[in-house]
């Protein structure tokens, strides 16, 4: 019953930011793993490496879409039951979810060992970065299970009214994975496929905690007997299947990048791409943060038919994402100098191209904002179609459109202009479909 009550309170900018700030730091902290990597491979490896990382991105957003989808889905669809008061069916659904992506992870670990040597073929790569990206995949797919867990238990801690662990389990696999990195790079000389490792080991904190906290009876969600239930699993893969149109979206517009940047920079500007990647993904992962700690509320209201509660906790959430852009933006522009000399020397090639790149991007953070809330909160509402539609249109579509031609009219810099474009196109789609499902949901 108490955490019941949680939802029941009321719907007030205090007790928003209770659920959400710490699915933000959690969020920040995650997207520590990345950067971490980059840091330390980019300082005591070379920005080969760096490129490397990068250009194995696409694979690995690649293994852990299916995951995306099951888990954000899935929390949609569990979190309405709880609403609806059917929470033993809700719990027997949360692990039969979490079996079947157990056996994705191993099948999806397999699948990368068998096609890993072929991956890059074709890239025209020296062999130098080429040796890098197989090091890096083939460490990093040793822990696709412990991944796709982590990825599934960060959000049903959350909306088991255990955020704080998730970001304690999150900041503690940021720690080790900073640790790691440093052992295994400077002290062991393990190189490119220590940076892998130590990132895979960081994911595991979250992964063995959930699987102790679950197995609880005391949490609101805990392990049950599962019962198969296909039209679960549909509905969870219907409702997040824009997160995974997100994500393998994602890598294929990554490959665009890279290939666009070897065409007109070569394996410099694929780092410059690199170093963009990371400041946008940290000031994404505000957003992120903020949707993963309100959609669990959005799903129970919705459930639970209270119509002012939704209303006031959409209303209140644009509020923050705006306030979020604008700092964000201002930070970014003003903070670009000491972001990229991070990872690249003032007199290295990539560091010029990458500080004219994010100056550029960082119009992007004025958009992101919104686009990714709204697409979150589709889902949380369950209309998969919508989210999808949203998600899939701006990844995909706009940013499509945009490498294409921006880059013809404005050579290198029209890359950099990709995003900020994509993401404006998009959010005129967000809030045309924002406005047109309003008298549906009632918020």
């Amino acid at each position: 019953m108490e955490k019941q009550n949680v939802y029941e309170k009321p719907v007030t900018l205090k007790n928003i930011m209770k659920f959400a700030v710490p699915t933000i730091a959690m969020t920040v902290f995650m997207s520590f793993y990345t950067m971490v990597d980059g840091l330390f491979v980019s300082n005591l490896i070379g920005t080969d490496a760096l490129s490397a990382i990068n250009l194995t991105a696409p694979v690995i957003q690649l293994v852990t879409a299916i995951s995306t989808m099951l888990a954000t889905g899935g929390s949609a669809v569990i979190m309405k039951k709880m609403g609806e008061k059917k929470e033993e069916e809700a719990r027997e659904d949360f692990t039969f979810l979490i079996l079947v992506n157990i056996i994705v992870g191993f099948f999806m670990c397999g699948i990368g060992y068998l096609l890993v040597n072929r991956i890059f073929a074709g890239m025209n790569l020296s062999a130098d970065v080429a040796e890098y990206c197989a090091a890096y995949l083939n460490r990093y797919l040793l822990f696709t299970v412990p991944i796709l867990l982590m990825n599934n238990f960060t959000l049903y801690m959350i909306a088991s009214e255990k955020a704080t662990l998730s970001l304690i389990c999150s900041v503690a696999g940021g720690v080790l994975n900073i640790v790691l990195d440093y052992v295994f790079i400077a002290c062991l000389d393990m190189g490119i496929s220590g940076a892998a490792t130590a990132t895979g080991l960081g994911y595991c904190v979250t992964a063995v905690t959930g699987l102790i906290v679950f197995r609880r009876k005391k949490s609101l969600l805990h392990f049950k007997k599962p019962v198969c239930r296909l039209r679960v699993l549909a509905d969870a893969a219907a409702n997040g299947c824009s997160e995974m149109a997100t994500a393998l979206v994602t890598g294929i517009i990554t490959m665009m990048f890279n290939w666009t940047m070897l065409h007109y920079v070569g394996e410099n500007g694929v780092a410059a791409v690199t170093i963009i990647m990371y400041v946008l993904m940290f000031a994404s992962s505000l957003y992120t943060g903020y949707s993963y700690g309100v959609a669990p509320m959005l799903s129970f209201y919705y459930g639970e038919k209270n119509g002012e509660k939704l209303k006031r906790l959409v209303a209140v959430s644009l509020k923050v994402i705006a306030g979020i852009s604008v700092l964000t933006v201002a930070a970014s522009f003003f903070l670009t100098k000491p972001l990229v000399s991070v990872f690249a020397r003032p007199d290295n090639p990539v560091y010029d191209l990458a500080v004219t790149g994010n100056r550029i991007c960082t119009a992007a953070l004025l958009f992101i904002g919104f686009n990714i809330f709204a697409s979150g909160m589709f889902t949380a509402l369950s209309n998969g179609v919508v989210s999808a539609v949203l998600a899939f249109s701006r990844s995909f579509v706009f940013m499509l459109i945009t490498m294409l031609v921006l880059p013809l009219v404005f050579g290198v810099n029209g890359i950099w202009l990709a995003t900020p474009a994509a993401e404006l196109m998009a959010l005129v789609l967000s809030a045309s479909l924002f406005f047109r499902y309003r008298r549906r949901y009632g918020y």
